[in-house]
């Protein structure tokens, strides 16, 4: 057997023991080698001592700061507050804003605020701020950078406060309703603005002005009047109605209990019906003027003429003949 081929044979039989040996092996504990022996540095000839060389670093990372942390993109704070011409207060309540984005034919809402002196914290760009009190409203565009940016918006607006009297006397405000219109043309109630307001509500209105309706009641007991929203102004107006409460009665004689069940309908002189109620002493509020009342129970029918004279409320009884 030649040197060559004792040593592949002794190749394969270290592979076949290492094979069989398994996990066995794996368990064994590495064996211990000496350390390598390193040559000391050389001496520089001048008697200086070595030193290592450090590797350089690595450069940053073109167009950022090495040391920066990665964060939202820089913003600026929109501070903005509303108020009314010729006034330096700000409006402190009843505003609504609302910021959007300038994208063109469609803006696009970014945040909305009902705090009297909002701030907004936006990215770059172009917004358009519109902010309402009541009816009215303004809008302004703004363009925003990395830094704080402090606008106001005036706003051309006013505000009513409506009652109404009989005579002398108020008349409760819960019992008042009132709708406000803005004449186009010829036409004074062209398009109603607010509706269905109870006495007593601060109403904000854009300066200009408006025709007004007043109902008391629930029937026929109407008044209007024009009136005139100045900007930075409450406008307070008393409406004078001309009506009276009524109570209505079906009775067998004068003063007797009323008769329950019944059905009552209210008409002016020439047949218009003004309301209809069912029970035994049902009221209701009737314009100044003369009046027939129907009563209808157990299948017959009574009638009644009354009139009404404003600030007096009375019954009105039906007599069963």
């Amino acid at each position: 057997m030649t040197l060559l081929t004792a040593f592949r044979t002794a190749v394969v039989a270290l592979a076949l023991a290492a094979s069989a040996a398994g996990a066995a092996a794996q368990t064994l504990p590495a064996p211990t080698l000496p350390a390598p022996t390193l040559p000391a540095p050389a001496s520089p000839a001048d008697g200086r001592s070595a030193t290592t060389p450090t590797p350089p670093l690595a450069p940053p990372t073109p167009g950022r700061d090495s040391n920066a942390t990665t964060g939202p993109r820089d913003t600026g704070t929109l501070n903005i507050y509303a108020t009314l011409p010729g006034q330096s207060g700000l409006i402190r309540n009843g505003l609504v804003w609302r910021l959007y984005r300038d994208a063109g034919d469609e803006p696009q809402l970014v945040q909305t605020s009902q705090q009297p002196a909002p701030s907004f914290s936006l990215e770059p760009g172009v917004y358009v701020v519109h902010v309402t009190f009541g009816l009215a409203s303004a809008t302004k565009r703004i363009v925003m950078g990395p830094t704080a940016v402090n606008e106001s918006l005036v706003i051309n607006a006013g505000a009513l406060v409506l009652g109404g009297v009989i005579g002398d006397t108020p008349i409760p405000p819960e019992k008042l309703k009132f709708n406000v219109f803005v004449p186009i043309g010829n036409d004074p109630e062209a398009r109603v603005v607010v509706s269905d307001v109870s006495g007593g509500k601060l109403i904000r209105l854009p300066e200009g002005t408006y025709r007004v309706v007043s109902t008391y009641g629930d029937s026929n007991a109407i008044t209007n009047a024009d009136l005139k929203v100045e900007s930075g102004r409450v406008t307070e107006a008393t409406l004078r109605h001309r009506a009276a409460t009524v109570t209505l009665k079906l009775v067998i004689a004068a003063g007797t209990e009323a008769l329950a069940n019944t059905s009552f309908s209210v008409l002016t002189p020439g047949g218009d019906t003004i309301r209809e109620a069912i029970g035994a002493f049902p009221s209701m509020t009737l314009a100044e003027g003369d009046y027939v009342v129907i009563a209808r129970n157990g299948g017959k029918v009574y009638t009644q003429e009354f009139n009404v004279k404003s600030g007096f409320d009375r019954d009105i009884e039906v007599i069963v003949k």
